[in-house]
């Protein structure tokens, strides 16, 4: 199964404010940078339980007919009752393999501690980092302390006119640190 990341961050590189807040994100995402094509090239999504929550308060649920498995040891709050999502737990490569073994043949990966624990894993063959030109000084951070170098080979950067750069990567071999 391959498993990719699609995300914003300020150019400081965080994902989102301090308390969760995306208000430096442009609205609606701004201007099509990717996006649509590219959930148009995933099977499932694998969130946690504070992208979920955040996600539930939008106006409408974004993720359509996707299966959504949100990665939580506590209950989650309900879904909204057109959206298909299931609760699960366990660590990155079991997940994975649970989602192999029932078809998911790409993955999008979201939410700060799921990204960067499939990035320890080794599980992320894919990054889309979209940079929106704004420093917001602190909040949660797309990248968190590794265990040993993680290897990026880049494939093409672009710049769209409001502003945003999006750079995607390649993710290599692990190396020890």
């Amino acid at each position: 199964m391959k498993a990719s990341v699609f995300v914003g961050t300020s150019l400081d590189g965080f994902i989102a404010r301090t308390d969760g807040a995306l208000d430096f994100l442009p609205a609606g995402g701004g201007e099509p940078h990717g996006y649509d094509e590219f959930m148009a090239s995933v099977d499932a999504l694998v969130i946690g339980r504070k992208t979920y929550e955040t996600v539930l308060a939008f106006d409408a649920w974004p993720y359509g007919k996707k299966p959504v498995f949100v990665l939580s040891s506590r209950a989650l709050p309900a879904a909204p009752a057109d959206a298909i999502v299931e609760h699960m737990a366990g660590p990155p490569a079991e997940i994975v393999a649970r989602l192999s073994a029932r078809g998911v043949r790409h993955a999008y990966v979201d939410g700060g501690i799921t990204i960067q624990s499939f990035l320890r894993a080794g599980l992320i063959q894919r990054l889309i980092v979209t940079r929106v030109p704004v420093l917001i000084g602190s909040g949660i951070p797309l990248f968190g302390p590794t265990t040993s170098d993680i290897a990026l080979k880049h494939i093409g950067t672009r710049q769209y006119a409001s502003g945003l750069v999006q750079s995607e990567y390649e993710v290599g071999v692990l190396t020890e640190m």
